[in-house]
């Protein structure tokens, strides 16, 4: 296992110089620590350096995690892609969830949202280079899902995330990060009230924060190299 707190504070550094290179406030971007495949010892070893929110792919991964570390005070984001039947774990045990892509999938969450917990913090994920093998919704689409999602009582509508093909070089690694930019300001001047870029991840965060994102998913710049596996 890395030294942890040496290797959230390199992270940290690096989102922190970023801010400065690029105008943004400092604090201004928040660091998701991506804990697929982790394990309990991992995670809370992180959690215990200051970390305080993580990210899952799969449910069936999570839950264990987070009944173990319950007492920890994580903050728990769902990241993957959603499937029906997970609808309901999801809504109970996560605090956010980033990869909404269906308004099916928006009910099915806001119905196993309980009452007497906040509203679901939920990002719509695009698809933003419309690569057939990945998720998302296109451009055409958001428009309608995100004015469905905003009318569920249970769920809080916070922005949108992508997770662009790779490009080689500085500025083709900035340009997906803008247009997602210019979509969620595009939402907003219509009141949707967004706040949440949720992109960039180890290999292109400094281009995800020159673009405007406040929130970087980083699993291998934390906690090393995954076999077979990037974050």
């Amino acid at each position: 296992m890395k030294n942890m707190a040496q290797a959230l504070a390199s992270v940290t550094d690096s989102i922190r110089d970023a801010e400065h290179e690029f105008r943004r406030p400092t604090g201004s971007v928040a660091l998701l620590a991506v804990c697929k495949t982790r394990s309990v010892e991992e995670v809370r070893a992180a959690a215990d350096a200051g970390q305080g929110d993580f990210g899952e792919n799969y449910a069936q991964e999570a839950l264990p995690k987070i009944r173990a570390l319950d007492a920890a005070g994580i903050r728990w984001h769902f990241i993957g892609p959603i499937q029906a039947n997970k609808t309901r774990d999801i809504a109970l045990h996560f605090h956010w969830v980033h990869s909404l892509d269906r308004a099916k999938i928006a009910r099915r969450l806001d119905a196993g949202r309980p009452d007497d917990r906040p509203p679901l913090n939920v990002c719509i994920q695009m698809n933003i280079d419309d690569e057939n093998t990945k998720s998302g919704v296109g451009a055409a689409e958001l428009r309608e899902l995100a004015a469905e999602v905003a009318a569920l009582p249970r769920l809080r509508l916070r922005g949108l995330m992508t997770l662009p093909a790779p490009a080689p070089g500085f500025e083709a690694q900035r340009r997906p990060f803008r247009r997602l930019r210019e979509h969620l300001e595009e939402l907003n001047r219509e009141g949707f009230g967004l706040d949440t870029l949720s992109m960039g991840t180890t290999g292109d965060l400094r281009a995800a924060i020159a673009e405007g994102s406040t929130l970087v998913r980083v699993g291998t710049g934390l906690f090393g190299p995954r076999p077979g596996a990037a974050a």
